[in-house]
């Protein structure tokens, strides 16, 4: 037994190499997180977001007006729209539906040309400052947009502007990227703790011989399933109220919502988290397998789901599969009521798709749940 025996050796790489082979299912995830990663990282990230979501509000449709929306549009930032009200444009801005309300006063016309540099007013969701940072600042590159259409005395005078914008960034008027960060954070620490917890609680049962035991007794997958979860949702409130606290009391955090309507919805998001790791805990015959589910939907969870990157950014396939996360919609609620006071009316599109994710996980997992260990 003594030294190095190369024979040896041969021997128990043969043994590994065969027990690798009996796991095809971690191979698979081997192979498959570094390709998301690339493709995810490769085409669906973009920290400099194009064709923004932008309401015009104008009265005149006049040439001037042509002349500046074109300039807008050529830009390649904002993605023009027509509204019919201002009420229409606050409730665009709440529901995250826009991202700039572009006012264009009456009279714009006549206002240029007698050179009283009308003001424009830009009204930007501010609440994620990295999305409207860049088209913000195109802007100012737009003041010599009507250049052609002005009167040859006008454009004789080459130091005067012939209108300003005035950009109102709404909600952060500061545009502090921290008020976007925390309110996330309150998504992305749930989403990480109550996941992987309840991931491993039914492989762990099985794993240290104790499934045995739960299997006797006269009880029925969905009172297991509840069991297991209840305690994490009063878990998963515990963690919220610390983090709020220290978000309000350190970063001075704006809560503007109803804190028993955040309450409910964030309840349902982690009904959400919890429902689906008890699926992973029923489909994976072990411990590493249930963590090689769980991070296959982090991954996404965090890039896709607007708190690492502007969500308006990512190309229309990468949406579609944001829009399919709780993370997604949590995001939304959570900012959205903090920041912007939203209500039931504004939350209402974010909430059901979070319940129909959590119904749909939780009837997989009970259907998946074995009643015998073979």
């Amino acid at each position: 037994m003594n030294g190095f025996s190369f024979r040896r050796f041969l021997a128990l790489l043969r043994k590994e190499w065969i027990q690798v082979r009996r796991d095809p299912f971690t191979l698979r995830m081997i192979i498959a997180l570094p390709v998301m990663q690339l493709f995810l990282f490769g085409y669906a990230i973009n920290a400099n977001p194009k064709h923004l979501p932008t309401g015009i509000l104008t009265v005149d449709h006049s040439s001037y007006e042509r002349s500046l929306l074109m300039a807008l549009k050529n830009t390649g930032y904002y993605d023009i729209r027509p509204l019919a009200s201002e009420a229409e444009a606050e409730r665009g801005l709440a529901d995250g539906e826009l991202l700039f309300v572009v006012e264009i006063p009456p009279n714009f016309d006549r206002s240029v040309d007698r050179g009283e540099q009308p003001s424009v007013l830009v009204d930007a969701d501010a609440t994620d400052p990295t999305a409207i940072g860049n088209a913000a600042a195109a802007l100012a590159g737009l003041m010599t947009a009507l250049d052609r259409d002005l009167p040859p005395s006008m454009r004789s005078v080459p130091a005067q502007v012939p209108f300003q914008f005035n950009l109102h960034a709404r909600y952060n008027p500061e545009q502090l990227t921290v008020l976007n960060i925390v309110p996330g954070l309150i998504c992305i620490v749930l989403i990480i703790s109550t996941l992987f917890v309840t991931t491993l609680s039914i492989t762990r049962e099985t794993e240290r011989g104790t499934m045995e035991n739960l299997l006797a007794m006269p009880v029925r997958p969905i009172e297991v399933m509840l069991a297991k979860v209840v305690p994490y949702i009063v878990i998963g409130y515990v963690q919220v109220v610390m983090i709020m606290t220290i978000a309000v009391a350190v970063f001075g955090l704006p809560v503007r919502g109803s804190i028993p309507l955040l309450s409910v919805a964030l309840g349902l998001f982690i009904a959400s988290n919890l429902a689906l790791g008890i699926t992973f805990s029923t489909l994976a015959r072990n411990q590493m397998q249930a963590i090689q589910m769980a991070q296959f939907t982090l991954l996404p969870s965090f890039l896709l789901s607007g708190f690492m990157f502007p969500f308006k950014g990512m190309p229309v396939w990468a949406q579609w599969v944001g829009e399919l996360l709780p993370t997604t919609h949590a995001l939304r609620i959570v900012r959205g009521m903090l920041l912007k006071g939203n209500g039931i009316t504004e939350i209402a599109p974010d909430l059901w798709p979070i319940a129909a994710f959590t119904l749909v996980v939780g009837v997989i997992a009970t259907l998946s749940y074995r009643e015998t260990l073979d």
